[in-house]
Parts: structure tokens; sequence; C-alpha cells
């Protein structure tokens, strides 16, 4: 019997990434959306809490740092670090959502008190980085799993245009923070 060599990070070139897509897509979006309309608790002390958005910002502030390192290494053509920085920006988006599923379950939205071309810029800010922010995922998630099915091709492809996407997201998640932190 030949020795059939696996792919150098271990995962099957023909995987079906698919069902993981769909299913992962779908489950924070819906998240994300039950939470928005889901009734808060009132008697939540909300100076306990207003450390976490200062944490989403963080998080969201690393996952910058790391894909513009990724995209570094990628120009450079260093694979290993690439992935490397990568990996690192789903770690850090992953626990930028859960520390935001967690601060939007139980503390009441917070309203931006801004006026004037601020309110505006605000709001154009805010509303692209959530459309988009919804748009990331599963883009971001197809992109991951091409790389990591070395269907290279297909991977530069969907690369192009979710590497700026998700910067533009994480980058706009701390720009949203700073225009809306005086207001906690």
């Amino acid at each position: 019997m030949a020795n059939q060599q696996q792919p150098e990070y271990g995962m099957e070139k023909n995987m079906n990434y698919t069902p993981w897509v769909v299913t992962l897509s779908v489950a924070v979006i819906v998240i994300v959306a039950v939470l928005y309309v889901m009734p808060k608790d009132q008697t939540v002390n909300h100076d306990n809490l207003v450390f976490l958005p200062r944490l989403n910002a963080v998080f969201n502030s690393f996952t910058t740092l790391f894909l513009l390192l990724a995209w570094f290494f990628i120009s450079k053509k260093n694979i290993k670090m690439h992935r490397r920085f990568i990996y690192g920006a789903f770690v850090s988006t992953f626990l930028f959502l859960i520390t935001y599923l967690y601060y939007h379950s139980i503390a009441p939205s917070t309203s931006y008190g801004g006026e004037g071309v601020l309110a505006y810029l605000y709001y154009f800010i805010l509303i692209t980085h959530i459309v988009l922010a919804a748009v990331i995922v599963p883009l971001a998630l197809v992109t991951f799993f091409r790389g990591m099915n070395m269907k290279v091709e297909k991977h530069r492809k969907i690369a192009r245009w979710a590497m700026p996407l998700w910067l533009y997201v994480s980058v706009t998640g701390v720009l949203v923070y700073l225009m809306i932190s005086p207001y906690y």
C-alpha cells in the first residue's frame, strides 16, 4: 500500500467545510440579532460592565494587528507566519465575540450622544460596520477553510475581498467604541 501524503497542516484537501460555514455564520448572526431585541435586566449595574466594551475594542485592535501582519507575511510568501497570524486574528475575533455577546445579553444599548456631523459620521461607521460584520463571518470562514484545504487559487480570489473587509470591520469596531465611550 502506497504511503499517501497528507497536506502539510493535517487537513484533507477535499474536506467539506460548507456545513461549518453555514452553521457558524447563521448562528452568530441569529444570536446577535436576538440579543438586540431581547429585553435587558434594567437592574444590572451598568458601571460594573463598562470594561467589556473597552475589552471588545482591545480584541478588535489585536485582530487588526494580526490581519495586517498576516497580510505582510503573505506578501513576503511566508505562509507559515501568515497562517499563525490568521489563527491569531480568529482567536482575537472569537474572544471579541464572546465578550460582545455577554455584554449585550445583560446590558442595555448605549445611545450615541453626539450631534451634527459627528452623529452622521458615527451612524455611517456603525451601520457599515454592522452590515459588513455580518458579511465577513461567512467570507472569513470560507477563506480560512480554502486556505486550510490548500485550494490556493480559490483562497486568493476570496481573500482579496475578505482581508480588506475584515480589516474594515475590526478598525471600525474600535472607532465605534472610541466615539461612543464617553456616553457609557
